[in-house]
C-alpha cells in the first residue's frame, strides 16, 4: 500500500465530531420533549378519572332517585377503573356551593365533587372557581400537571 492509499481511508476528526454532535442534539432533544409528553398523558388520565367520578356520581343519583348528595365513602364504593394518578380514596365530596365566585384549592392526585355547583374558572396552583348551580347541578374538579399546575373543571 502506497501512502497515498493510507491517507484516504477513514473518518477525519471533523467530520466523527461532526456525527457526535448531531447524535448529542437528538438525545437532547428527547430528553427535553419526553417529560412534557410523559406530563400531558398524565393529565389526560387525570381528565379521564374526572369524568369516571362524574360518572360515579350520576350512577348513585339514579340509584337513589337524586334524593341526597353521595357521602364520600359512598362516592368511592361506585368509583372504579381510575388511573395510577387517582386512587378511590382520594375521591372526595366537597362542600355545596352556596354562592357564586366561590375559590376552592385541589390537592394533586384528588378528585372533588361540589353538589350544587358549577364551573367558572381554572387558574394555576389547582384553584378552581366555582358559581352556584341548581340543586341538581355538581362540578367535579382535578389539578393538572401543566398550565402552572392549573385546575381541572366539569359541569354535571
Amino acid at each position: 500500500m502506497s501512502k497515498q492509499e493510507l491517507k484516504q481511508k477513514g473518518f477525519t476528526i471533523i467530520e466523527v465530531v461532526l456525527v457526535l454532535a448531531i447524535a448529542a442534539l437528538i438525545f437532547l432533544m428527547v430528553f427535553i420533549a419526553l417529560p412534557a409528553l410523559q406530563r400531558s398523558q398524565r393529565d389526560t388520565a387525570r381528565k379521564s378519572d374526572v369524568g369516571i367520578v362524574a360518572g360515579a356520581v350520576s350512577s348513585f343519583q339514579g340509584n337513589n332517585r337524586a334524593s341526597a348528595w353521595p357521602t364520600s365513602a359512598q362516592l368511592q364504593t361506585y368509583v372504579t377503573d381510575v388511573s395510577g394518578n387517582t386512587t378511590e380514596t382520594s375521591v372526595t365530596v366537597g362542600a355545596t356551593v352556596t354562592a357564586n365566585n366561590t375559590a376552592v384549592t385541589i390537592a394533586d392526585g384528588a378528585v372533588t365533587v361540589y353538589p350544587q355547583g358549577k364551573c367558572n374558572a381554572v387558574a394555576g396552583s389547582g384553584s378552581v372557581t366555582l358559581d352556584k348551580g341548581t340543586t341538581r347541578q355538581y362540578a367535579t374538579v382535578s389539578r393538572l400537571e401543566s398550565g402552572n399546575n392549573s385546575g381541572y373543571c366539569l359541569d354535571s
